[in-house]
């Protein structure tokens, strides 16, 4: 049994040497080519070498073309079609506000305003955060004018427009620069996130239209990322923008800011500032610092004080103008992020409760995006009539 086995490997062993030989011949070149070559090629060889996509498509008989989906082909017809007569800014706000204006819809449907409709409708309002003090305020009206009639859906959001334009009117107010003061002094507060810094670049560029000279002071100086943004805003409207190192003083930037405005014959300064609520005592602190320096300039400094507010933060909104009045001299309210926020009633909370000029709402992040608040048009946008 061994010898057998012991014979059979001879034989296989042999095969192996005999199938070697012929794959292997003798005198046969080595497989791996040898290093030993000079490596060095000559400039046309080079030039020779580089051959060029262009140069590649030109000899082929058909230029190749990117692959297209069917969805690539319906949004590059969309890209390229004339697009000049819609999307405006009022159209944007309305778009923006369906989510809360569907809130209504759900509810409004062909019925006697009776108790029970009466207090669907209320829920749908207070659902769109207009809050339950506003929203009772608006059914009660409701109550005394329309109860028990039939009404249609049309009616039912005329009669909440102009119920809701009634609010917010006394308190659409543009933001107006004071004439005899230069520098006019603007500062911005808000919480971290709320659009401080993207709000001040929109009014930049709209006050230069106006033909007036702005400047900026990064007085958030705790963030880099917030200076950052304003240089970028700065870049993009080619206006100065006043910087101190990270962590300096706000009050020195401020200070810094002022002075430099003055000499400039600037007409306009906005100072951005920190947005810290977690440490109410350090802020209040840091903004009144602000604004005793700017007052050492101008004694009539700051003329305004906006707060820029998150409409998306629904009813928390409520809650930072409560505790930003605390801090400063609030003059006026900017709301931003109305675009497709379901939040849009806080708005119309925030008129009724503080009574606080609503300059301007922001729908979106181009920089014409930030308008002038306008009562009728927002609550007609607000209830879904176009």
């Amino acid at each position: 049994m061994v010898f057998w086995r012991r014979k059979k490997n001879q034989k296989e062993q042999e095969a192996e040497v005999q199938d070697d030989k012929l794959l292997h011949p003798d005198n046969a070149p080595a497989i791996e080519p040898s290093t030993d070559y000079n490596s060095e090629i000559s400039d046309d060889q080079k030039q020779s070498l580089k051959q060029t996509e262009e140069d590649v498509i030109e000899e082929l008989d058909t230029a190749p073309t990117p692959i297209h989906t069917p969805l690539d082909d319906v949004k590059e017809a969309e890209d390229l079609s004339d697009h000049t007569n819609e999307g405006g800014w009022l159209s944007r706000l309305s778009e923006g506000l369906k989510k809360s204006s569907q809130k209504f819809t759900d509810v409004l449907t062909k019925r006697k305003l009776d108790d029970e409709a009466l207090e669907e409708l209320e829920d749908a309002l207070i659902m769109a955060d207009l809050g339950p003090k506003t929203a009772a305020k608006i059914i009660a009206e409701f109550s005394a004018t329309r109860f028990g009639k039939e009404v249609d859906e049309q009616e039912i959001k005329q009669a909440l427009s102009d119920s809701i334009e009634n609010i917010l009117t006394p308190v659409a107010k543009p933001l107006y620069t004071n004439i005899d003061a230069k520098p006019n002094v603007i500062i911005m507060t808000g919480v971290n996130g709320a659009g401080k810094t993207t709000t001040i670049g929109k009014m930049t560029a709209q006050f230069q239209s106006q033909g007036k000279k702005v400047m900026l002071a990064a007085a958030d100086t705790f963030r880099a990322a917030a200076v950052d943004q304003l240089k970028v805003w700065g870049d993009r409207n080619k206006c100065e923008v006043v910087t101190g190192d990270v962590g300096a003083d706000p009050a020195s930037v401020a200070y810094a800011a002022m002075e430099k405005a003055v000499a400039d014959n600037v007409d306009v300064l906005l100072i951005d500032t920190a947005g810290r609520l977690h440490n109410k005592t350090n802020l209040m602190e840091e903004l009144q610092k602000i604004i005793r320096v700017v007052q050492k300039k101008d004694e009539t400094a700051p003329h305004s004080c906006l707060l820029v507010l998150d409409a998306t933060t629904g009813q928390n909104a409520v809650a930072q103008v409560e505790t930003f009045k605390e801090l400063v001299n609030v003059s006026g309210l900017v709301v931003t992020k109305l675009d497709g926020s379901a939040k849009g009633g806080v708005v119309v909370a925030l008129a009724d409760q503080f009574g606080l000029p609503i300059h301007a709402v922001g729908v979106g992040e181009g920089i014409n995006d930030l308008q002038p608040f306008t009562a009728e048009s927002y609550a007609r946008s607000l209830v879904g009539l176009e």
